[in-house]
């Protein structure tokens, strides 16, 4: 996918607005933008245009409105639409969830992307656990954004192997560094929107140089490697090659994810209720 410079930077309020963000905040902008664009295609918005789409607010904006709204914008896609149009009633679950009916009916703006990951982890030949995490790896962002890797592995832990989780934890932390074992450069994309000096900030440098000595850094690592440049608005996608992935390594639970009264049960209650008050 093809990124208008100066239509991302002016969507951030222009380039000084975004040299006042931290490189985790202006990356996540970029995957967030680099989304929006791609589940518009998918939807055949006639209005999707890449020059056209609409702005962010700038950073002083984002600033004087914390204090008139009743949500974080680290809140996940599906509590705040980003297309600026109400929220739609969401079908119902069924009485003992899987993961299949929470790729159906709730991870309607991460599945795209996660999906054309796995896809292109699995052309590529890698591992089947790399390919679940693959699969994985972004779809908490549903609820929350900020710090997407640690949530998601949260989320994900008691039904995945150790190595899965890993990876999807530090895939975040490592998109920022090269490693030409594994031909993954610096994009030239973050050079060219972000600057030549973008540095991360110091608690995800602490992390990269923690995991870089970590046994499973390469599981991790070929998450970023899949992940990167798998954004395709004209790619049609299906779960279905994962099947058997999914059978082999997820722990499906027998009451149904979110009824399995372990430490995480409330995240999938949270994503297959998002409309409960309390």
């Amino acid at each position: 996918m093809e990124i208008d410079r100066k239509t991302f930077l002016d969507s951030l309020g222009g380039p000084e607005a975004a040299s006042r963000m931290d490189s985790e905040a202006r990356a996540d902008a970029l995957e967030s933008h680099m989304m929006a664009q791609l589940n518009r295609a998918k939807t055949g918005d006639p209005a999707w245009d890449q020059t056209k789409l609409a702005k962010y607010p700038t950073v002083a904006e984002v600033e004087a409105q914390i204090e008139t709204r009743k949500y974080r914008e680290g809140v996940g896609f599906m509590y705040v639409p980003r297309t600026g149009e109400n929220v739609r009633r969401l079908p119902p679950m069924p009485p003992n969830p899987t993961l299949f009916d929470f790729f159906k009916l709730r991870f309607m703006d991460t599945a795209n992307h996660v999906l054309q990951s796995a896809h292109l982890a699995m052309k590529n030949g890698m591992p089947e656990e790399i390919i679940l995490a693959c699969l994985l790896h972004d779809v908490v962002q549903e609820i929350i954004r900020t710090d997407h890797g640690w949530w998601g592995a949260q989320l994900f832990e008691p039904y995945v192997p150790e190595k899965v989780s890993f990876a999807i934890r530090y895939h975040q932390a490592l998109r920022y560094y090269p490693d030409p074992s594994v031909g993954y450069e610096y994009p030239d994309l973050y050079r060219q929107l972000f600057g030549a000096d973008y540095v991360p900030p110091p608690y995800i440098e602490a992390t990269y140089q923690t995991v870089r000595k970590h046994p499973w850094y390469m599981d991790a690592r070929l998450v970023t490697v899949n992940d990167l440049y798998a954004f395709d608005p004209k790619a049609v996608v299906s779960i279905d090659p994962f099947i058997d992935i999914i059978g082999r390594h997820f722990k499906q639970p027998k009451e149904g994810l979110g009824n399995d009264g372990g430490p995480v049960a409330h995240m999938w209650r949270t994503i297959a209720r998002p409309d409960q008050p309390l």
